[in-house]
């Protein structure tokens, strides 16, 4: 398992190590995906012929989380109609989505006894709801076959279609997440189809709808210190609860390149100016991603 104990300095300059002077640092070495849980989860995403963010968005945490055994669903497919330069998420036309997939994935979610579950999709731009149908029927089966494991559903960006983005957070879940990805400077360069305005509105919207409200911002593309700091308070302003801030690194060379190598002290301290400033829950660390130890997020 993979733990990061680092000590806050907000005084100490940042030891951050600038891209292409060194391939990875230490603190981004992870372990291999073995054992039998994780062969476990594999053989039960397998058979359910599930997406998981786990593989497609190449996440560095995937053997501890599947060795713990759980993951991160994806639904609606595993193509997206988005083309941001960070992701690895295939892109393109999806095909038709799948209207038995809400059973398979409360089926593979009682099969593996997880407690707390985490889902998210591909971005559907082409569908008039934007999936909102498909998210709303999942998160209705999970509860229904396990009527005491908890939601968190990372909803993609509904376009301003707001009655899509009511139907899909008033199923049941516990907590809602929409990751804003980076500061505001960098949207456009980063996510090129989506608005930072209309991300915090998003957040805003779901906050008035009474739901504990979340997101996710990558760190390493050459944002300033400031920048963050902005971020956090536009988030706050908007009703956030909980942050997660984590390194971004490449997926393929087609991809946005990283600028650095944000050292762990430097997490630490953003952490403690998120919770200073009034966010309830901060999640920072090099290899912290959204769903990672999502179950600590229900409560807070």
């Amino acid at each position: 398992m993979i733990e990061l104990r680092v000590i806050p300095n907000p005084n100490a300059k940042s030891e951050s190590i600038p891209a292409g002077k060194v391939r990875k640092p230490e603190w981004l070495r992870v372990k291999l995906p073995v054992g039998k849980e994780y062969a476990k989860v594999r053989h039960i995403v397998d058979k359910h012929k599930l997406h998981t963010i786990c593989e497609s968005g190449n996440c560095p945490n995937m053997g501890e989380c599947w060795g713990a055994g759980t993951a991160t669903f994806m639904i609606l497919g595993n193509v997206c109609t988005r083309s941001c330069s960070f992701c690895a998420v295939a892109t393109g036309r999806p095909p038709e989505y799948d209207t038995a997939e809400p059973k398979r994935v409360a089926e593979a979610i009682q099969r593996m006894g997880i407690k707390h579950a985490v889902i998210t999709s591909v971005n559907r731009d082409e569908l008039k709801d934007r999936g909102a149908e498909i998210w709303y029927q999942t998160v209705q089966e999970v509860k229904k076959l396990c009527p005491s494991t908890t939601i968190e559903t990372l909803i993609p960006d509904v376009r301003g279609t707001w009655e899509a983005l009511y139907r899909m957070i008033s199923a049941g879940q516990e907590v809602v997440s929409h990751n804003m990805e980076t500061i505001e400077r960098l949207y456009r360069r980063v996510r090129p189809q989506a608005k930072y305005a209309r991300s915090l509105e998003q957040t805003k919207r779901t906050k008035e709808y009474g739901k504990r409200t979340k997101s996710g911002i990558m760190l390493g593309l050459g944002e300033t210190d400031e920048e963050v700091y902005k971020a956090m308070d536009d988030l706050i302003e908007n009703g956030l609860d909980i942050l997660t801030l984590g390194q971004y690194l490449q997926p393929t060379k087609m991809h946005l390149e990283v600028v650095e190598y944000v050292h762990p002290d430097k997490f630490a301290h953003f952490k403690e100016e998120g919770l200073r400033r009034g966010l309830k829950y901060v999640e920072a660390g090099p290899l912290v991603r959204s769903s990672y130890r999502a179950e600590r997020h229900v409560h807070v």
